[in-house]
């Protein structure tokens, strides 16, 4: 009986039926981005504490480099409002042989109609501290010396234009005219804080304040001065009527608001129509071209405010590093499962590298969202401009990823370093 012959299947035919696979090619690309989306979606709430470290982080990144920007815009707004737009001149001094300051010039007491004629000239003010000669201000013509003793304001002159030069305005009541100063009217204005001080609040009642035993009618209050701030601590009377009553000698100062752009031309100007026959006695004050304290402002905000975000977001990526390294302990028999089934250590690492960076993207993006959502509703509720370069956003949603990928360095070499045998038998 013949016997059936067996015949060999030639190992090509085996090939073509189970291809070979080679080593380096049994994890490919698309199975780490499933492993790596599935351990990072199979814990969803340690994904959500492990993404808001990233968030807050980010978030604190873009806020404050946002608000350092838009300070900064803030702070440039009130030098161009206020520095750029204003000019002071003072008498020039000099020492004399004593080293004490000397006056080498007077400001004409008509000052302000001399200079009103230049261009780019808005508005001008004479304005002089006054001596009272140890006098009280106070609202009571009774000096009462059981009562508690008040510090008495300072006083105060100035020529009618002063308000407007220094961008202050009348909170109520109003402000002393040309009659008043010309006639050397008794009328005095409070300045806010003086206001307080005195006890007055309101002139539709004519208050009167007492400078010594002489009363002073108030007229009106006055706040949000920009320039001259000492004024809101002062009671203010007209010049003429300082000369009178003081005998009040010069005026200190001439305040001059101008145009944007006008302050070398007024600068030069000025002082030849105060005096043309020696204009080299008085000292000008003007806006320079660029404010270093300005720069300097802005450079020290950006520093405060980028050293906070970094430290922000140092801590979410020890808090993705912490949480990733907890996750590798977990997972022990999953690492040693995958080791077994001819995983490599490279493999593993990829695949933990891969997982925070995708915690750190994900972070990244809605950190970087809420912090633009947070300069932008804290700007408008202050009525500020909010100013945030478009690449800080888009730039913080790539740290993110960054942060995410140094923080899980170290757990994936953790989790690499596992050996199958000690996984498996639940050892680490």
């Amino acid at each position: 009986m013949p016997q059936p012959t067996v015949q060999a299947t030639p190992a090509s035919d085996a090939d073509s039926i189970v291809p070979v696979i080679a080593r380096a090619n049994r994890f490919s690309v698309q199975d780490l981005l499933v492993e790596a989306s599935y351990g990072v979606g199979a814990r969803p709430s340690r994904l959500v504490m492990t993404t808001l470290g990233t968030v807050l982080g980010i978030a604190s990144l873009v806020v404050t480099i946002g608000f350092a920007q838009t300070a900064a815009g803030q702070i440039s707004n009130q030098f161009d409002a206020v520095s750029a737009t204003q000019i002071m001149i003072e008498p020039a001094s000099t020492r004399n042989s004593s080293g004490t300051e000397q006056a080498t010039g007077r400001l004409p007491w008509d000052a302000p109609s001399r200079v009103d004629r230049l261009a780019g000239v808005e508005q001008a003010g004479l304005v002089a501290d006054v001596d009272v000669a140890g006098q009280r201000i106070t609202s009571v013509p009774v000096n009462d010396p059981s009562a508690a003793q008040t510090l008495s304001p300072n006083l105060i002159a100035t020529s009618p234009g002063l308000l407007a030069a220094v961008r202050g305005e009348v909170v109520t009541g109003r402000y002393f005219d040309a009659g008043h100063d010309e006639r050397a009217d008794r009328v005095a204005v409070l300045g806010a804080r003086a206001a307080e001080t005195l006890g007055i609040n309101r002139v539709d009642s004519q208050p009167s304040i007492f400078i010594g035993e002489v009363p002073y009618t108030v007229i009106g209050i006055i706040d949000g001065v920009e320039r001259r701030t000492n004024l809101l601590d002062a009671v203010v009377v007209p010049l003429n009527t300082a000369r009178t009553d003081f005998g009040l000698s010069a005026p200190a100062e001439l305040h001059v608001q101008i145009d944007v752009g006008a302050g070398k031309l007024v600068a030069r100007q000025a002082p030849i129509a105060l005096d043309p026959n020696a204009p080299e006695n008085f000292k000008v004050q003007a806006p320079a071209a660029a404010s270093s304290l300005q720069d300097n402002i802005q450079a020290d905000i950006n520093i405060v405010f980028l050293t906070l975000g970094i430290l922000a977001l140092l801590a979410g990526g020890l808090g993705i590093a912490n949480v990733t390294l907890l996750s590798v302990m977990e997972r022990v028999g999953e690492i040693g499962l995958r080791r077994a089934l001819g995983a490599t250590k490279r493999d593993i690492a990829r695949q933990f590298i891969v997982e925070s960076a995708v915690i750190g993207l994900l972070g990244g993006l809605i950190g970087s969202a809420l912090g633009v959502f947070a300069v932008v509703v804290v700007s408008l509720l202050q009525g500020w401009t909010p100013i945030l370069d478009p690449i800080v956003a888009i730039g913080a949603a790539l740290v993110g990823t960054l942060v995410g990928l140094a923080a899980g360095a170290y757990p994936a070499v953790r989790a690499s370093n596992i050996e199958p045998i000690t996984a498996l038998r639940g050892g680490t």
